[in-house]
């Protein structure tokens, strides 16, 4: 599934960017669905995706977390290290998004969000300061190419293949090298 996502424009007087969604006191400028605007259902037609996003031009591509895949996230450096020896080892992976705020996002199987805290805690790396987040139902993430909050467009580390994009790997298979590398990076 997609979802229309809110743009960001620059704020009159070079203030904070001001949100499409037309909310002046939006939280996440340019970084969430517009509640407004209807999700296009995976298998859609693209005559179906064009008339979305033909009511919402110029939206930015959404992914609802939570249902097909969770996402584990930590900066790019560590992300990028990470993927390096995850693909050295030739365990199974997912896609993988760079934002432009410099943070890698890893796609794994829906359900890492509810298990991440029973995961590291089995792996020993509970009690560890980590500069790694999961997003899983409720999130949303910006797809590639599109901007996120005006920061500039989330592009592939890692894009999905045919092989992939349907089955990404279970958390537990690239949590230990993520918590390795994202501990090694410096939290």
């Amino acid at each position: 599934d997609v979802v229309p996502g809110a743009r960001a424009a620059r704020g009159s007087g070079g203030g904070r960017n001001e949100c499409s969604c037309g909310d002046r006191d939006c939280r996440s400028p340019g970084a969430h669905p517009l509640g407004f605007a209807p999700g296009v259902p995976a298998g859609a037609t693209l005559d179906a995706a064009a008339a979305a996003w033909e009511r919402v031009p110029g939206a930015a591509v959404l992914l609802p977390v939570g249902r097909s895949f969770d996402i584990l996230e930590v900066s790019e450096y560590a992300g990028g290290h990470a993927l390096v020896r995850l693909e050295r080892m030739g365990l199974p992976l997912g896609p993988v998004a760079a934002t432009p705020h410099g943070r890698a996002q890893f796609f794994v199987a829906p359900g890492a969000a509810a298990e991440l805290p029973e995961l590291l805690y089995r792996m020993g790396w509970d009690d560890a300061d980590l500069d790694l987040r999961c997003l899983g139902p409720g999130d949303h993430i910006t797809a590639p190419p599109s901007d996120l909050g005006g920061l500039g467009p989330v592009r592939w580390l890692r894009p999905p293949t045919l092989d992939t994009a349907g089955r990404p790997p279970h958390a537990r298979l690239v949590l230990g090298t993520l918590a390795y590398v994202s501990h090694r990076a410096g939290g």
